[in-house]
């Protein structure tokens, strides 16, 4: 398996005496599709956290495209590619599709979340948005509101959002 995208060895979370993931080791080829299937509580959840460093492992390694993200930060690993959506989705449900994604375009701006910039700046990052939009199927609906997007296309934005 030498086109490993993602590899855990012994991935392990304790809390307080109480082990949520035991030795979970895992070998993900770039390209595939996998679910992680289990009754509440069996600590699929956990998992998730711990492979996007929302918690950290006990013992155990994360390998990630060839890099040990073990010790590294959320941050570092999403700029590596590594993110994570959650079920609910999290759109600004009253802006257009493609505004939406130059909100999360800002950030490389240095102006994070200042809303009120003017249209000319805001502006320059449609470019970028609709390549984002077009990537995620979603082309066409940039002038959408986003609460009038199917749950399924509302996904595809929050991909998009995620990308930018």
């Amino acid at each position: 398996m030498d086109d490993l995208i993602l590899e855990t060895r012994g991935l392990t979370k304790e809390f307080r005496g109480f082990t949520a993931v035991h030795a979970v080791d895992l070998k993900i080829r770039r390209g595939t599709i996998h679910a992680l299937i289990g009754p509440n509580g069996a600590g699929k959840t956990t998992v998730f956290n711990l492979l996007t460093k929302f918690l950290e492992p006990t013992t155990g390694r994360i390998i990630y495209d060839g890099h040990d993200i073990t010790t590294a930060r959320p941050a570092e690993i999403a700029r590596r590619g590594m993110v994570r959506s959650f079920q609910i989705s999290a759109v600004f449900p009253h802006l257009k599709v493609r505004d939406n994604v130059r909100v999360a375009l800002q950030q490389k701006l240095d102006n994070s979340f200042r809303f009120w910039r003017s249209e000319r700046i805001l502006d320059s990052l449609n470019s970028r948005a609709d390549a984002l939009l077009e990537a995620v199927g979603l082309s066409g609906f940039e002038a959408a509101l986003a609460v009038e997007l199917p749950y399924g296309f509302k996904r595809a934005l929050e991909i998009a959002t995620t990308l930018a």
